[in-house]
């Protein structure tokens, strides 16, 4: 029976693990044209600027 729990959890932990690489890996940063910005909302862009942020910190994304 305990065998059986341990490999339950194994399993349940193994399933949580990602495919794909790091986020400076799989991410690029977002680069609007200025017609773009007018037509987005606060929220887009509060969004875009945080995605670019968090490049610029963890993988040295250049403005």
């Amino acid at each position: 029976m305990v065998k059986a729990i341990a490999w339950m959890c194994f399993v349940t932990l193994a399933g949580c693990t990602t495919v794909g690489g790091s986020f400076c890996a799989i991410e690029h940063p977002i680069r609007l044209a200025r017609a773009e910005v007018q037509t987005l909302s606060d929220t887009s862009i509060t969004a875009i600027l945080a995605h670019n942020e968090k490049g610029a910190k963890l993988c040295g994304w250049k403005a």
